[in-house]
Order: C-alpha cells, then sequence, then structure tokens
C-alpha cells in the first residue's frame, strides 16, 4: 500500500503579523520621542547658548569703552516714546602730559609740547585738555575752547611738538597738566525694532553738540539681539553723573528673553573723573 508524505509550509500567521507590526511601531515611536526631544533641548540649548555670547560680547565692549572715556565726555539720551535709549562718549587713543600750551590769556598760536606718549599721536585726532562738561567735549572748536584738531605730530627724543590746524586758546589749564587725544565719538544704542530691541554701535559720526539720535547716525552695527527692556519703564543704561568728589558711574542692566526665559545685567562700570 502506498504512503505520501505531506511537507509542513512554514511561514507566519496574521495574528503573529500584526503583533510584530504593533510591537515595531511602539518601539519607533517610543525611538521618535527619545530623538526629537533630544534635539529640541540641542536646538534650545544653542539658542540660549547664542544670546549668551551675544550678549556677553555686547556688554563687555561696551564696558571696556565706557573705561576709557574721556572724563565729562559721557551723556544719555532716552527718546520721550522708548523706542531707543543711547550713550554717548568720546574713547581716549591716547593720553600723555603736556609741558607747554597755549591758555587765556596768553596769545593764540597752532602748537603745544608734551612728554611722548605709549600709544602714537596722529593728525585728524583732537586734543582736550580739562575738559569739566559735555559742551566743552562736543561743541564747536572755534578759537578759544578746550578740544582742538592735530594737523601733525613731530617727535624729538622724549618729546612732542603738537601742531594744531589753527592757532588757539586752551580756556583753562589742566591742574595736573593731562593732556587726552581722541578720535571721533561713538555711541551704543538700545533701539526698538519690529519684534524686540536690539543693541547696536554707531561711529564716524563726528562731533555735534546736540547728542545725535540713531535716525541720524547711520544703520550702526549690531552687537545683541532678543533685549526685553520696555525702555521707557526699565531702562537698560542709567548714568550717575561724576561729581566734584565722585566718579562717574554707568549702570547697564539690559535684560534678554529667550525660549521664555529671562536673564538681566546687573553691572556698574566706574569713569575717572581726572580731566
Amino acid at each position: 500500500m502506498a504512503r505520501y508524505s505531506q511537507a509542513k509550509t512554514a511561514g507566519f500567521t496574521l495574528i503573529e503579523m500584526v503583533t510584530v507590526i504593533l510591537i515595531l511601531g511602539i518601539v519607533i515611536v517610543g525611538i521618535s520621542s527619545f530623538v526629537i526631544f533630544g534635539t529640541r533641548i540641542f536646538v534650545e540649548s544653542s539658542a540660549v547658548d547664542q544670546v549668551l555670547s551675544q550678549s556677553r560680547f555686547g556688554i563687555e565692549r561696551m564696558t571696556r569703552d565706557i573705561r576709557r572715556a574721556v572724563p565729562n565726555s559721557i551723556r544719555v539720551l532716552n527718546a520721550t516714546d522708548g523706542s531707543y535709549q543711547c550713550i554717548e562718549l568720546l574713547p581716549i587713543s591716547a593720553s600723555t602730559s603736556y609741558l607747554d600750551a597755549p591758555f587765556v590769556p596768553e596769545t593764540a598760536r597752532n602748537s603745544l609740547t608734551a612728554i611722548k606718549s605709549i600709544r602714537p599721536i596722529s593728525a585728524g585726532q583732537s586734543t582736550l585738555i580739562y575738559p569739566l562738561t559735555n559742551a566743552e567735549v562736543y561743541n564747536s572748536q572755534g578759537t578759544t575752547a578746550k578740544r582742538f584738531t592735530v594737523q601733525s605730530v613731530a617727535e624729538a627724543s622724549d618729546l612732542l611738538t603738537i601742531t594744531l590746524t589753527q592757532s588757539v586758546r586752551f580756556t583753562e589749564a589742566s591742574p595736573l597738566m593731562r593732556l587726552y587725544v581722541a578720535d571721533s565719538p561713538l555711541s551704543y544704542c538700545f533701539v526698538t525694532s519690529a519684534s524686540s530691541v536690539e543693541l547696536r554701535l554707531y561711529q564716524n559720526y563726528g562731533y555735534q553738540a546736540t547728542q545725535p539720535t540713531p535716525t541720524t547716525m547711520g544703520s550702526g552695527v549690531l552687537m545683541a539681539q532678543n533685549v526685553a527692556n520696555n525702555l521707557s519703564t526699565n531702562p537698560a543704561i542709567i548714568l550717575t553723573p561724576a561729581t566734584l568728589v565722585t566718579n562717574a558711574i554707568v549702570h547697564l542692566q539690559p535684560l534678554f528673553a529667550v525660549n521664555g526665559e529671562t536673564f538681566q545685567y546687573q553691572h556698574q562700570v566706574q569713569v575717572m573723573n581726572v580731566p
């Protein structure tokens, strides 16, 4: 009697396949959630780090320039509508002691002698002796004032002969015979943009008797973004002016916001009152 053998067919049942698909789906959802969560943390951390780096750079740059400001050259301008707040200053390029200079009521002349400074003095820079007010720093020169423009400089041993662009007389002598040399003024402005407040640096706009506004100084250089100060109620800059016995102090308190978090600087910069 003939016998026939029936081979078994290997495979998966429908229930097994559905079960595997469900398990794989659960695993993929779990892995994707972990990846998305990790990516979100990385993106948010990168955004916070970027804002921190920008803010730190802006504050450090402001601090450096404020500390080397010509005495009594700092002035702050606040917009009445809170759209901007600016601090203007005249940074010192070089400083030394003068030996001889024309002062009132002496005869006007176009030269003065000074001790050689560590940093070079060049044509186009301004010389200042004993500035006590903003007006004496920024007003037009005339022929009797406290700020005049350098035409040329000649060195002889450890002495400098500075030739000015015109015959002049300085208004007052410095008690300690200090001579400051500076380039052009610069301004740091917190300016309200469409979405937030930006910190911008403005340069090369020249001396102006009235403190200039951001719209009159050009586009400026972007220093930091994401500033969250309401400039009308929470100014980013507060100036405590110098007196006869105290130095000027600039209070920097910009507030930065990123990803729903805020952090605020509380920084004080002292400006030596030694004209």
